[in-house]
């Protein structure tokens, strides 16, 4: 896992170019998935995250982790964003980016990996910003081998017919 730093054009520039986003399309994952992440709740774990999602056509859509008292019901930030963009009726992204407050960045738990994987293709880069701005950015398919897909169940259409 190499990290990168968000400050050397040249890293950004040539992260860019592999992962087929514009520098001008980062620069907003970045900015606003570390802003995102000051709006997390998360009086429990204190661990702040915050996520931004750029759809197939060029929307950016945040969301940030939100906690419960009741542990399990807590939400990550990566699902409440996606949640947000299929609300507004988006179901195709881009890119995904994800910000906390450690270093090295961490990546998405495997329940948002999978989560993700029900909208994005395998090839869909995953970009992890950590508390100095340093990044990774990973393919989905890196994230979640041998995945399964919303493409492995056989559609509706050709189901038998219960009652």
């Amino acid at each position: 896992m190499k990290l990168l730093s968000s400050s050397d054009p040249s890293q950004v520039s040539q992260a860019c170019a592999e992962y087929g986003i514009t520098s001008a399309q980062f620069d907003t994952l970045y900015t606003r998935s570390r802003a995102a992440k000051d709006r997390a709740y998360c009086p429990y774990s204190r661990f702040r995250v915050g996520s931004c999602i750029l759809t197939d056509n060029a929307q950016f859509i945040d969301g940030v982790n939100v906690e419960n008292a009741s542990y399990p019901v807590g939400t990550c930030a990566e699902r409440v964003a996606i949640g947000a963009a299929v609300s507004q009726g988006h179901k195709k992204f881009k890119a995904v980016a994800v910000a906390t407050d450690i270093s090295p960045p961490a990546s998405p738990c495997g329940m948002c990996r999978q989560f993700i994987r029900e909208f994005c293709h395998l090839e869909t880069p995953i970009l992890m910003f950590d508390k100095d701005g340093s990044f990774v950015i990973m393919k989905l398919g890196q994230l979640l081998p041998a995945s399964f897909g919303p493409e492995a169940l056989p559609s509706a259409a050709s189901l038998p017919a219960t009652g």
